[in-house]
């Protein structure tokens, strides 16, 4: 037994690794000739080229010594391309990483497991200066705030006392900054699997740490419900359903709950990963509530224009026999 459970820890490791491998990029940037010569007419166009590239967790870069002199792949700030002369900056190195001097035709490579802006410059050379910013890797498919796969989409729970079944999910799967997304859920009876049509509960969102929605005493209709919301900011979404009661029968039967509704709470967490395509939000979220109130606006125009117009025809046909029944006078000169 004990065998068997190291080789599926072991098969899980290698099949993770691969799966990492198999989504990371690499790149490669050159060191061009005549990046050792600070001077203006130096045929190096620029220093490290790209001198900006922006990849994503999990990809590697490799440096290609295309000059004729050794050079380094130093994190930290160089001296730039003026200040060094004349003076004693030659840059400051912050311990990330280093390449050590490496030849020309010699190359260097690095894995960034690990998201931010890392700025580079050569040791020997300190006017050679560079910029990686390593964005988050956003996967392609629905999963927990500890980023775990969610093999089973939408997600079932059921609550502590055994009670009530819920099938939740959001839309769209990956959640962004800046993108509107729909919390989706249906109520389960867990015992007879009948849709809890009509059910009393508490939602509440959570984002961070900070709570930014609540709605207290919603009634779910047709057995399921939803709920929209735009995220400014990346980070962990908590989405909790508290105080659930029986509104309503199930079947033709009444069910009946516990007077204590802790055992009915349910918790589910998701990722609000940066958007890179949006930066400014710019759709509005609808609540059911005002949904349904629109509906209602809308419905009382198109009961109550055909009213209204009704009643202004009815109006004229009267006013109308009312003049015809008139007797024409005559008029006699005076």
């Amino acid at each position: 037994m004990q065998s068997f459970f190291v080789f599926f820890i072991l098969l899980s490791l290698i099949v993770t690794l691969a799966y990492d491998s198999a989504n990371a990029e690499e790149y490669n940037i050159s060191i061009p000739f005549g990046a050792f010569n600070p001077e203006l007419n130096t045929p190096a166009e620029v220093w490290y080229d790209p001198p900006f590239l922006s990849i994503t967790v999990g990809d590697s870069v490799t440096w290609v010594n295309d000059d004729r002199e050794g050079h380094t792949v130093t994190s930290g700030e160089g001296a730039g391309r003026f200040e060094w002369m004349g003076s004693k900056k030659l840059g400051e190195p912050d311990g990330l990483f280093d390449s050590g001097r490496f030849m020309p035709g010699e190359s260097w490579t690095k894995k960034f497991d690990a998201e931010g802006q890392y700025r580079y410059f050569c040791i020997i050379h300190p006017w050679m200066e560079a910029l990686i910013v390593v964005e988050p890797l956003i996967p392609d498919y629905p999963h927990d705030a500890t980023g775990e796969k969610l093999e089973e989409f939408p997600i079932i729970q059921i609550s502590p006392d055994q009670s009530v079944e819920i099938n939740f999910s959001w839309d769209p799967k990956v959640i962004k900054t800046h993108e509107k997304v729909n919390f989706i859920y249906r109520f389960y009876d867990a015992i007879n699997d009948q849709p809890l049509r009509k059910l009393q509960y508490d939602i509440i969102i959570i984002h961070n740490g900070k709570e930014l929605y609540r709605d207290e005493g919603a009634v779910s209709g047709a057995g399921g419900d939803f709920r929209q919301w735009i995220f400014e900011e990346p980070g962990e979404v908590i989405v909790k359903f508290r105080n659930i009661q029986s509104f309503g029968t199930v079947g033709g039967m009444e069910i009946s709950f516990t007077d204590n509704p802790l055992g009915r709470i349910f918790d589910f967490t998701a990722i609000v990963y940066d958007n890179p395509e949006k930066t400014v939000t710019t759709e509005k979220i609808v609540q059911p509530r005002e949904t349904f109130q629109f509906y209602y606006e809308i419905a009382v125009l198109i009961i109550a224009i055909p009213g209204i117009l009704l009643a202004l025809v009815v109006f004229l046909m009267k006013r109308k026999n009312h003049t015809d029944t008139i007797p024409n006078r005559s008029s006699t000169p005076v």
